[in-house]
């Protein structure tokens, strides 16, 4: 399986805000999406997560909307790897439009790995982070788009 995972996706009409275009929160919640499914897609599904007692939680996101999207668009989203650390990694996302190969939203998360039970930060395991391939510059996601 390539470092950089890639999801085709149809923006439906409910994602389109008063202005026209989807709204910001889609984003959101599309990122996590692409990323609950390359997890899973690198071998840890949430069963595997809630099995061992942890899981994920954001620290933070940085989008950056270059361009709208629009009700019908088929866009590809891509998302990769950049770091793993001892307690944290970062994510980054890329979505693009597929009729005219235009980017239209960069972005990133840093994500924290907690205990479920007590939501304290642990050390993330070794056979997870080995479980992911680290694209560090992003080099790779153009590639794979």
């Amino acid at each position: 399986m390539p470092a950089v995972f890639v999801q085709h996706l149809s923006v439906p009409s409910s994602a389109i805000d008063a202005l026209g275009h989807v709204n910001n929160q889609e984003y959101l919640r599309w990122m996590q999406d692409v990323a609950i499914a390359h997890s899973a897609a690198r071998g840890w599904p949430m069963e595997r997560y809630l099995a061992i007692g942890a899981g994920w939680v954001v620290r933070s996101h940085f989008i950056e909307y270059l361009r709208p999207a629009f009700a019908g668009d088929a866009i590809r989203v891509a998302t990769w790897v950049a770091d793993v650390k001892r307690k944290t990694s970062t994510r980054k996302y890329r979505f693009t439009r597929e009729a005219d190969d235009r980017e239209l939203v960069r972005a990133e998360t840093l994500w924290v790995f907690v205990d479920i039970a007590s939501g304290a930060s642990r050390e993330i395991p070794e056979e997870m982070k080995t479980g992911f391939l680290i694209v560090t510059d992003g080099a790779e996601a153009p590639r794979a788009l």
